[in-house]
């Protein structure tokens, strides 16, 4: 048998809530912070676009297997729509496509926003990481290949006008889940107004409970690159994403079973609990084990046992 290959770096643990700026793509940044902490693993919860500055949840080690539930929690975002161009797109990097003098006023835009609250249809712009038989959609479109994009269903919780700095430009907030598209709701509230327009600026201010009052810009990260220590100190436990997840509190003597994906009898109490915390969460049979305020493993509850399936190794 060969020898198991060892893994540069170190085993760093956690998530991070980067204010990422502008003009860098969110690989650029999990390789920036890969080299800052010297860590083995990095990841990130949920692209933003280069174009894009705001919240980027960084995952370190095991929390990267809790990435998922980053990617799947409720985001907020605040972004201008600048009237007068659409563009191919939907944003200020794109090709104009179409011209218009209309510029809607804040009663027309207040008239029609409720119609993209709650569980709306929405067609993904072209140029996005969808798939298309294997093939991501912004390739395809840049290859000269005619397809179309199917809708899907998405929800959209709050969405309100913010400001009309001017005549040409309005700033909107949305909290929305998974698979919404910021430059897709421009595309369809222009449509929907008569007019043209396009995102000329994009923040993402919250993502799940990661806000901008948690956030850390990536000038103060470089700022503490002699400072591990510092940096360390800037970590959430991999649980932060998880807050809708009901915690079941466990032996130290279960451990060790759960870590070799073993199944453990839970006592009575602690089922009795566990579906307390289940009626006000997402439905679902699933738990994360914790022992002295450590995660242990995600996984199921079922007939009084908790069955492991994201064992973590802290």
């Amino acid at each position: 048998m060969g020898r198991q290959r060892k893994r540069k770096g170190d085993p760093v643990h956690g998530w991070l809530a980067v204010d990422k700026p502008v003009d860098i793509t969110s690989t650029r940044v999990v390789g920036i912070l890969k080299r800052l902490f010297n860590a083995q693993k990095v990841g990130h919860g949920g692209t933003l676009d280069p174009l894009a500055d705001g919240i980027l949840p960084i995952a370190f080690g095991e929390a990267t297997k809790t990435a998922q539930w980053a990617m799947d929690c409720d985001k907020e975002y605040v972004f201008t729509i600048e009237w007068g161009t659409s563009t191919a797109s939907q944003d200020k990097e794109g090709e104009v496509t179409a011209t218009s003098d209309m510029r809607p006023e804040r009663a027309q835009i207040e008239a029609v926003l409720p119609d993209f609250i709650g569980e709306i249809s929405q067609v993904p712009p072209k140029y996005s990481a969808i798939k298309i038989q294997g093939e991501r959609a912004y390739d395809l479109v840049r290859d000269g290949e005619a397809f179309e994009i199917p809708s899907r269903q998405v929800d959209v919780y709050e969405a309100e006008l913010v400001d009309i700095p001017d005549p040409d430009h309005a700033t909107l907030r949305v909290v929305s889940g998974k698979g919404f598209y910021v430059r897709a709701m421009a595309r369809d509230l222009a449509q929907k107004l008569g007019a043209e327009g396009h995102v000329s600026a994009l923040r993402r201010t919250r993502v799940g409970a990661m806000d901008e009052a948690g956030a850390i810009s990536l000038a103060k990260l470089e700022a503490l690159a002699d400072d591990k220590a510092g940096l360390l100190q800037m970590l959430s436990p991999l649980e932060t994403v998880l807050d809708d997840v009901p915690e079941i509190e466990i032996d130290t003597s279960d451990v060790a079973a759960i870590r070799q994906g073993r199944e453990i009898v839970l006592l009575p109490h602690l089922v009795e609990q566990w579906h307390r915390d289940s009626e006000d969460g997402n439905g679902e049979r699933l738990a994360l084990t914790m022992c002295n305020r450590n995660a242990v493993a995600l996984g199921e509850v079922r007939a009084g046992r908790f069955q492991p399936k994201k064992v973590f190794q802290l």
